[in-house]
């Protein structure tokens, strides 16, 4: 039994699929499987039943892919622990974030940690939430930005800031010259929405439940379109396609007038305005608790429009 055959039965499970689980762990699939068929057979259990579109966990197999779990955790709190010795801003930090978060925190903040800790280089990794999440929980990150909610437990959560939402609907639209918008007042046009497994999508429908229903019939949402970027549905506003709702942080000057931004017109939400919580997780076990700290007080000093900093020094589950 090895760490590595360990990792891929814990990607296996998780997403009950040998060849994506093969590529999450940059293996070519006959390498995991025959890996996985060698530990069953040591084993004389099997861990997953095979057949189907999807492959499912045994009941004994689900003990052992959680004990699995734990020995990787605790695998690399070994290493964590060896380097306790040693300057814990000494070294890189393995950060990552999340798509809807990077391109306008990551500037910033990799030039603010330059200037208060260049011992300290992050190795950044841009990816979905739940990707970020497996990420930490294998040991292949030390920390990841992202915002609430967290969809995992047993991570330590550090909040960093709050950050309201906005729309953004093309120049020419009717609502250009409106001071606010009511989230209410969405479900009547055609909106452009992120596509599936952005966190940022589901907090969208969060504001307007009847985004997540396709109608032409007037009763819901006239009608939406998927863009693979923040970027993307801008650039399809600008065109007159639809409407989006962005974060405050995607959007650098509210009164743009000039190239594409100069095509939209952005406006706020009227009061109770949605906003996210964007915080810094990691796992409880991770021993470099000032690289944490030094993150924090990185993102605190940037500038990012329209957020509010939380400069909360006790972690939060």
């Amino acid at each position: 039994m090895t760490l590595t055959e360990l990792k891929y039965i814990v990607a296996v499970a998780r997403h009950k699929h040998f060849g994506h689980a093969a590529e999450s762990c940059h293996v070519a699939q006959p390498t995991l499987s025959v890996a996985i068929k060698k530990l069953e057979d040591e084993l004389g259990v099997a861990i997953f039943e095979r057949g189907g579109s999807e492959i499912s966990v045994t009941p004994i197999g689900t003990q052992i892919v959680q004990q699995a779990e734990r020995v990787l955790e605790q695998t690399a709190a070994i290493k964590e622990i060896a380097s306790q010795n040693k300057d814990p801003l000494a070294g890189p930090l393995r950060l990552g974030i999340i798509y809807t978060i990077g391109p306008y925190l990551l500037p910033p903040l990799i030039k603010t940690m330059i200037d208060q800790v260049p011992q300290m280089p992050l190795i950044l990794q841009e990816n979905f939430t739940l990707r970020l999440m497996e990420m930490l929980r294998q040991g292949e990150l030390d920390a990841a930005i992202i915002a609430l909610p967290v969809p995992d437990q047993g991570l330590m959560l550090q909040p960093l800031y709050d950050e309201p939402f906005v729309v953004a609907v093309p120049r020419q639209h009717p609502w250009a010259a409106r001071s606010e918008i009511g989230p209410q007042e969405l479900k009547s046009e055609t909106m452009l929405l992120l596509g599936n497994g952005h966190c940022f999508r589901d907090q969208v429908l969060e504001v307007c439940p009847e985004m997540s229903r396709y109608s032409t019939t007037g009763n819901g949402i006239a009608r939406t379109f998927e863009g693979s970027s923040l970027e993307t549905i801008r650039h399809m506003v600008a065109s007159g396609i639809g409407i989006t709702v962005l974060p405050q942080a995607s959007v650098p000057d509210m009164d743009a007038k000039d190239g594409k931004e100069g095509m939209l017109r952005y406006l706020p939400f009227a009061a109770p305005v949605p906003t996210r919580r964007v915080v810094i997780a990691w796992r409880k076990s991770f021993t470099r608790h000032a690289a944490i700290e030094a993150v924090r007080q990185a993102v605190l000093a940037c500038d990012l429009h329209g957020v509010t900093m939380l400069d909360e020094p006790v972690a939060v589950q």
